[in-house]
């Protein structure tokens, strides 16, 4: 079990890798999470919230790093909604591959959305299981 004061790294982790090279644009209070912009974004400002120590599950985060990430998730929610005018915000996490996972690494994503960035923006996340996305045409 780690300590929420560990911040060991992986060598082969991309996300490390960012958080090693200095790209955070945010950091909680405490240093446990940084922010960093998406390297390949879905929108302009899109940003990923990672624990500093390497923990590829986000449910085997300590209780001091969920809670400094879900502050900072918000944190820079309210600063890209402020600074690009949003229409509204995508907050999501795949956990594990099943789920999208593809970096091993845990992260959240804040997407920041506008009206017309997609033609119906209804069902949001539902979507990552298309044939039970829009559930308002099955009544």
């Amino acid at each position: 079990m780690h300590r929420s004061g560990d911040t060991q790294a992986s060598d082969d982790c991309p996300l490390c890798a960012r958080i090693a090279a200095g790209d955070a644009v945010a950091e909680s209070p405490d240093g446990l999470v940084v922010a960093i912009r998406d390297a390949y974004p879905v929108a302009e400002g899109h940003t990923l919230v990672i624990p500093r120590r390497h923990e590829p599950d986000l449910l085997g985060l300590t209780a001091e790093e969920s809670a400094a990430l879900w502050a900072l998730a918000m944190e820079v929610a309210r600063d890209l909604r402020a600074q690009l005018r949003t229409d509204g915000l995508t907050v999501g996490v795949n956990v594990g591959e099943a789920a999208g996972q593809t970096v091993a690494h845990a992260h959240l994503h804040v997407v920041p959305r506008h009206v017309g960035d997609v033609p119906d923006p209804r069902g949001g996340i539902r979507w990552v299981i298309a044939a039970r996305a829009s559930y308002w045409q099955d009544k």
